[in-house]
């Protein structure tokens, strides 16, 4: 499932393709056929990101509500001189007179209204990425928790947008065992985690990958070959199950924690 940095880059690009002029909306697939007749014709006004919520928002119309899930796949072309015909699997597709987008396979893609969505906010943790956030927000249920450090970071209603990845390396990276219970972080923990998150996110935006790894720990400066894996970026301990640890050579372990695979370097987060 893709993290928070991606439905705030989807957000960008969507601003950057679509807002200030009317767009050419269907729904091949059928599913969303109803609700792209509406918006037909309307102009995109804006695009907002909520950890991994998208919300299109249409002149007068109201919201469309995407959740990519597990499976669902957003995707932009060149609509010069004419998009290619869209597949039987397209969900959702936006045109203009230079782009287009397709949207497959979303777990949710729903046309909703100003207050529907602001249900969907107050539902959720902060996100690092959002000008709004209020990290005391998140504090105050991890503070009080005895649910481990771990989950409570995967807990999209303590913290929305953080997902495997940045879970397990900004755990890493401040040293804190992940099995931890909430109320045994001590405040300048939690303050610390939460602006490495809003840093390391703001650069998965930027990039458009996940890049965790220090400067003096990229490959170049240790001498040892780069990362080779469909994530993409450097990182300390995700999906190095079995290796040694760039930092004190130990063995970085694995387990499940929370329907979802955990890892981490037990030297250096005791």
């Amino acid at each position: 499932m893709p993290e928070g940095h991606t439905i705030h880059r989807l957000a960008d690009d969507h601003r950057a393709r679509f807002v200030g002029g009317p767009v050419r909306v269907t729904s091949p697939q059928g599913k969303f056929a109803d609700s792209a007749a509406l918006l037909d014709g309307t102009p995109l006004t804006t695009a907002d990101a909520h950890g991994k919520h998208l919300f299109l928002g249409f002149e007068d119309t109201g919201w469309v509500h995407i959740h990519l899930g597990l499976f669902g796949k957003l995707g932009f072309g060149s609509a010069t001189p004419a998009p290619p015909p869209p597949t039987d699997t397209v969900r959702l597709r936006l045109v203009n007179d230079d782009h287009y987008a397709d949207l497959r396979g979303p777990t949710t893609c729903a046309l909703i209204t100003d207050g529907e969505k602001q249900a969907i906010h107050d539902r959720l943790g902060p996100d690092p990425l959002r000008p709004d956030a209020a990290p005391d927000k998140a504090w105050q249920r991890i503070s009080r928790s005895r649910t481990t450090i771990a989950a409570l970071l995967m807990d999209q209603k303590v913290v929305a947008g953080v997902g495997n990845v940045y879970r397990a390396e900004v755990l890493f990276r401040h040293g804190i065992d992940p099995y931890r219970a909430g109320k045994d972080l001590t405040r300048r923990e939690w303050d610390a985690i939460w602006a490495d998150l809003a840093v390391l996110m703001r650069e998965g935006v930027r990039n458009n990958r996940i890049d965790t790894v220090r400067p003096e720990h990229m490959p170049e400066a240790m001498g040892r070959p780069p990362r080779v894996d469909d994530h993409g970026g450097e990182v300390y301990v995700y999906r190095r199950a079995n290796l040694p640890c760039h930092i004190c050579g130990g063995e970085i372990r694995t387990a499940d924690l929370a329907a979802r695979n955990l890892f981490w370097c037990p030297p250096c987060q005791s």
